[in-house]
C-alpha cells in the first residue's frame, strides 16, 4: 500500500509550504491546503515508516468534528477535496495548545506517578489512581513549539508572556470547555469515552477561529466506555482507542524520544496493525464505515483534486 510519508506539490497559486510533523501545509493565496500525510509521531519525534489510510483518517475525522461544532466556535474549514486534504482559511496562530483533560491518563498520570500534583497550575487531588475521572476536567496548556518539544505552561504565566490577553483567555477557555463537553457527547453515542484532548486556535480580523484538526487520534485519547467502572474496580487497564498504545511499543522497546536513545524499527506487522487501529478509530466514533481511498497513485490523485478545486472545476 502506498503510504503518504513525504509531500512536494506545486498547487496554482502557491507561495510557500511548511512541514509539520504529520500535516503538510500549503499556502495559497488567503488559502491554507492542508495535506494529511500518513507520518506518525509519538514523543515529539516522526516515526520511520508512514502508516497506510491513517492521514485519511484524521482528515475525515476532523472534518466530521469540525463540521459538528461550528454552533459554537467559527473555524477554518471550508472544504476538503480529496480524502487527506483540507482546504481552509489562513489564521494567525496563537502559539498555544489548548489541553483538556477529564481523566488521570497519559501525561496527567505520569506527572501525578513522579509525585507531582500541580500541573500547569492545576491541582489534582490526593488519592487518585491511573484512569480515574478528575472531578472536572483540567485545562493543561502547552506553548506550540516549532521545533522539539512543546512545553507544559499555567494560565498565569500565558497571562505574564502576552501570549494572550485576559479576554482572549476567557474565550479560549470557554470554547475549550464547551468543545471537550460537544466532544464527550459524541463519544458517548458511539460507547465512547474522550479522556483528553487538545484545540488550537487562530486570530482572523481580532476574531477567535478554531484551527487545525479536532477529536482525532493525534489529538485525543479515547476509552470504550463499556466496562470502564469494572475494570476501574479491578485496577484493570481500560480499553483505549487512542495512539497511546504507539507510545507504549516504543516505550517497551527503549525509546520516549529522550537524548541517546535510538528509535526502534517497525516491523510490518506492527505498521498494519496501527493502521487497522486508526480505521477503527473512524468506524467507531463516526458510526459510519471507513471507505478506503484508491492509493495506487496517492499524489497524483491529490495533485489533480485539489488543483481542480482551487482553479474552480
Amino acid at each position: 500500500m502506498n503510504a503518504i510519508a513525504t509531500t512536494d506539490f506545486n498547487f496554482p497559486g502557491q507561495t510557500k509550504v511548511y512541514n509539520g510533523k504529520v500535516r503538510d501545509v500549503y499556502f495559497v493565496e488567503d488559502k491554507l491546503v492542508m495535506v494529511a500525510s500518513d507520518r506518525i509521531s509519538a514523543f515529539d519525534h516522526i516515526l520511520p515508516r508512514a502508516i497506510p489510510y491513517k492521514g485519511q483518517v484524521l482528515n475525515q475525522v476532523a472534518k466530521h468534528f469540525l463540521d459538528a461544532t461550528r454552533d459554537i466556535v467559527p473555524n477554518w474549514l471550508e472544504a476538503t477535496p480529496d480524502p487527506n486534504v483540507a482546504v481552509g482559511r489562513q489564521c494567525e496562530p496563537i502559539m498555544l495548545e489548548m489541553v483538556v483533560r477529564g481523566y488521570m491518563a497519559g501525561h496527567a498520570w505520569r506527572t501525578y506517578k513522579s509525585g507531582e500534583r500541580i500541573l500547569c497550575g492545576e491541582v489534582m487531588l490526593e488519592g487518585l489512581k491511573e484512569n480515574d475521572r478528575f472531578p472536572r476536567p483540567l485545562i493543561t496548556p502547552a506553548t506550540k513549539a516549532e521545533e522539539g518539544h512543546d512545553e507544559d505552561i499555567s494560565k498565569e504565566e500565558i497571562l505574564k508572556q502576552g501570549i494572550v490577553t485576559a479576554a482572549q483567555w476567557d474565550q479560549l477557555e470557554d470554547y475549550t470547555l464547551q468543545l471537550f463537553w460537544r466532544g464527550t457527547e459524541m463519544a458517548a453515542e458511539q460507547g465512547l469515552i474522550l479522556v483528553d484532548t487538545k484545540y488550537e486556535f487562530g486570530l482572523i480580523d481580532g476574531e477567535i477561529i478554531l484551527m487545525d484538526e479536532i477529536h482525532t487520534p493525534d489529538s485525543s485519547r479515547y476509552f470504550y466506555a463499556e466496562g470502564y467502572e469494572e475494570r476501574q474496580a479491578n485496577d484493570e487497564p481500560q480499553k483505549q482507542l487512542s495512539k497511546e498504545f504507539v507510545r507504549e511499543w516504543l516505550m517497551d522497546n527503549g525509546f520516549q524520544g529522550k537524548e541517546g536513545q535510538t528509535m526502534p524499527d517497525m516491523p510490518d506487522d506492527f505498521v498494519n496493525l496501527v493502521s487497522e487501529r486508526y480505521i477503527e478509530l473512524y468506524e467507531v466514533i463516526s458510526g459510519k464505515k471507513f471507505d478506503r481511498a484508491d492509493a495506487s497513485d496517492v499524489n497524483e490523485r491529490i495533485e489533480k483534486n485539489v488543483g481542480e478545486y482551487l482553479r474552480g472545476e
